[in-house]
């Protein structure tokens, strides 16, 4: 299992930065190798996507989400990945994003990329290009501002 941290810090208030993260929909404007994000519930997307030739689709579940905070999610079915995105106040016009996700790979194709680092600069690279695009709309497309919360185990 690999595990990718990455940030960036971009120039819009966190409400902002928040609010465009969470219309997955948008995803593929900045995400290198999304097809399309599907929202089917307040908790529940359907992704396809597309790394080095090979197609995926794949359901996930958020699993925590708190506004202006974070967002965290895992994989139901396909490729076993989870990740968390955290947003943090720089000041009043400036935030910090940062990605948190753990992967594992499937098949040549996909370790191969990994045992190179590609994941990190994708992830990486796709965090720029989220600020890049936030930044340039001067605000988000639309917001999701419900809390969702981790169920408890016993």
């Amino acid at each position: 299992m690999s595990t990718i941290t990455e940030s960036v810090d971009v120039a819009v208030p966190v409400r902002t930065a928040y609010n465009q993260w969470t219309q997955f929909e948008s995803f593929p404007d900045f995400m290198e190798g999304v097809e399309s994000i599907t929202q089917q519930s307040d908790t529940m997307t359907h992704w396809k996507i597309k790394i080095g030739g090979v197609e995926r689709e794949f359901d996930a579940r958020i699993t925590e989400q708190f506004p202006d905070s974070r967002v965290a999610w895992e994989a139901v079915d396909g490729p076993q990945h989870a990740g968390v995105v955290t947003f943090q106040r720089l000041d009043d016009t400036h935030s910090r994003v940062t990605l948190e996700m753990r992967t594992e790979p499937e098949g040549v194709v996909e370790n191969v990329a990994d045992s190179m680092g590609m994941l990190s600069r994708r992830a990486k690279g796709d965090l720029r290009r989220f600020g890049e695009y936030i930044e340039g709309r001067h605000s988000e497309t639309g917001t999701r501002r419900g809390d969702v919360e981790m169920p408890h185990t016993h």
